[in-house]
């Protein structure tokens, strides 16, 4: 198995990127149950990567149902050390317009699944630091590299995680924008929190579909509307994903990728063995 290798969560049309070489399709069993699919290898300006769709292959999966604990936890076992998220997200702000990036630092968390956004419990207790739940690092690497090729891009923005599946009310929406909220999705949270977790560096490019519901003088958000903007915005996620790697770091060395370090409280002696196995990719160095 490589190691040090990029991951990318998005879309299914982002493994079609020109150059992605060496694609092979790899299974990955884990202790929290299925990824959302099987992982794509490979290798694109010249680093080694792995590509996971989201929701799988021909979009089955609701975002109340994705598993982000087996997605993080296969990543890592194949050694991905860094995670970019291309997804889509709805403007609480009208100067976020549809087909803008905005390259997020903060979480609004409207999720009821605590539980399941954590790798720790059953015997291990552990409390990460989340204050900037997005990798720092990475950021600025998404933003130098969207600015280089003049994509309308901004730097920082909440994201407020709603469950879905269906889209907001208009009262929802409003409350969001008057709470000066800046984008609106489904999914991102849960990967960030098992990310950090994981010692994974974890950035979002929130590609913006649509202003939701709150602005009365635009239309408000449909499957259509998402799906016409996310085809513009895919030309350029895949111009900025190629632009990037190159960029990243070799070797693994920001805050991120030692986040346990000093967050476990549960003394070593006491970590039931079963817990250990299933975490093993995690706590690995720590043993």
């Amino acid at each position: 198995m490589a190691s040090h290798r990029i991951g990318i969560i998005g879309g299914s049309g982002l493994y079609n990127i020109e150059g992605f070489t060496n694609q092979k399709w790899v299974g990955v069993r884990t202790p929290f149950g299925a990824p959302s699919d099987d992982l794509l290898t490979g290798e694109l300006a010249g680093r080694e990567v792995v590509f996971l769709p989201r929701h799988a292959r021909g979009h089955r999966i609701l975002p109340s149902e994705l598993n982000h604990r087996a997605n993080i936890w296969a990543m890592k076992k194949l050694g991905v050390r860094w995670i970019i998220s291309v997804s889509a997200v709805g403007s609480l702000k009208a100067k976020y317009k549809p087909c803008d990036i905005v390259v997020i630092d903060q979480f609004v968390d409207r999720t009821k699944r605590s539980l399941e956004h954590t790798f720790f419990g059953q015997g291990i207790v552990a409390h990460i630091a989340f204050a900037e739940p997005l990798c720092r690092e990475l950021r600025q690497l998404l933003l130098k590299s969207a600015r280089s090729l003049r994509v309308r891009v901004h730097d920082g923005g909440s994201y407020v995680n709603m469950e879905g599946p269906a889209f907001s009310t208009r009262a929802e929406s409003l409350t969001n924008h008057r709470l000066g909220y800046d984008v609106i999705g489904m999914t991102n949270l849960g990967e960030a929190k098992c990310a950090r977790e994981a010692e994974i560096a974890y950035a979002t490019l929130a590609m913006v579909t649509d202003y939701d519901c709150w602005k009365e003088d635009e239309a408000h958000v449909t499957v259509e509307l998402v799906i016409a903007n996310l085809m513009k915005n895919a030309a350029t996620a895949k111009c900025l994903i190629k632009d990037i790697l190159p960029q990243i770091p070799t070797t693994p060395d920001c805050s991120c990728h030692h986040a346990l370090k000093n967050a476990i409280l549960t003394d070593k002696a006491r970590w039931p063995a079963k817990t250990k196995r299933r975490l093993q990719p995690l706590l690995d160095k720590y043993q």
